[in-house]
């Protein structure tokens, strides 16, 4: 069997430890179902429910940016069927602003699904985080509550692959059974890392080695090979961490992170607004 690293260190793959995502489409439209396999689960992996044109145009606008910033050749571009003169002056702040990537975020089946989920009216964090994983990178071992848990309770996160990503190209995992863990959640998972009254001992990061946390608290690991149109959505005391990205075609990683709650709760003001201010000096605590 081969063996899977992120951040170097490898996985237990025993099929006690390591395994296969499941798929929860044929509960798509039953927003209860969607809600009890959540709270069985901790995540809901979802195939080809986003438009595959729409993606492929937000892969494209985020690549041509990068081009345009030498963070990519015209080589490359070609290779992903992009015309390189199509370039144009950007900032790499416009990331997150692009209309295809906006329009994939906070629109369509993305709305649609959470609305279902919810089962009301939705909110999106106006802040999209954009990720860009060449060879050799990876995320290590994480609750999303830590970095922006000021606000709803309800809050979740969509991680979105533009484009087909293979395990061997640095795909998400999920620990099975994590959102559960009360002795990691109460402390660990209960810190805001722009607070320096709770965050002391720990940074962003729980641990770059995927197998300390199941040594500890248990729970399996699950992901899979992604294709576009997927949509991996899990709350915010998931672990979750990324496969190193060993693309054999040099094929870097990009997706979104973005996150949702039900319109009327509570916000976390770091990622709401026309400018967020994120986690600048303004968001600090203590």
């Amino acid at each position: 069997m081969r063996q899977w690293t992120s951040c170097g260190y490898q996985f237990n793959t025993s099929t006690e430890r390591f395994g296969e995502l499941r798929s929860s489409n044929d509960i798509l439209k039953d927003g209860q179902a969607l809600s009890e396999r959540m709270k069985d689960d901790g995540y809901l992996f979802l195939r080809g429910v986003l438009d595959n044109d729409l993606v492929l145009e937000a892969r494209h606008e985020l690549l041509l940016k990068m081009a345009v910033n030498n963070q990519i050749d015209d080589d490359y571009l070609i290779n992903e069927g992009i015309d390189p003169s199509l370039k144009t002056e950007v900032d790499q702040t416009s990331y997150r602003e692009g209309r295809a990537v906006r329009q994939l975020a906070h629109q369509g089946e993305m709305t649609e699904f959470y609305e279902t989920f919810f089962g009301k009216q939705v909110q999106a964090f106006d802040f999209i985080w954009v990720r860009i994983v060449g060879v050799g990178v990876s995320t290590g071992c994480h609750y999303d509550w830590v970095y922006m848990g000021r606000g709803s309770k309800s809050l979740h996160t969509s991680w979105t692959p533009l484009g087909d990503v293979s395990k061997v190209e640095g795909a998400l995992a999920i620990l099975h059974g994590s959102h559960k863990f009360s002795g990691l959640i109460s402390t660990y998972g209960s810190i805001d890392v722009d607070d320096e009254r709770t965050n002391q001992k720990y940074g962003g990061w729980y641990t770059q080695n995927p197998v300390e946390v199941q040594e500890k608290f248990g729970g399996r690991w699950l992901t899979t090979d992604f294709e576009m149109g997927d949509l991996v959505v899990f709350s915010m005391h998931t672990m979750h961490c990324s496969l190193d990205n060993n693309s054999p075609n040099n094929r870097i990683r990009l997706s979104l992170d973005t996150r949702y709650q039900p319109a009327g709760d509570e916000t976390d003001e770091r990622w709401v607004g026309e400018s967020p201010m994120a986690h600048g000096a303004e968001a600090k605590r203590g």
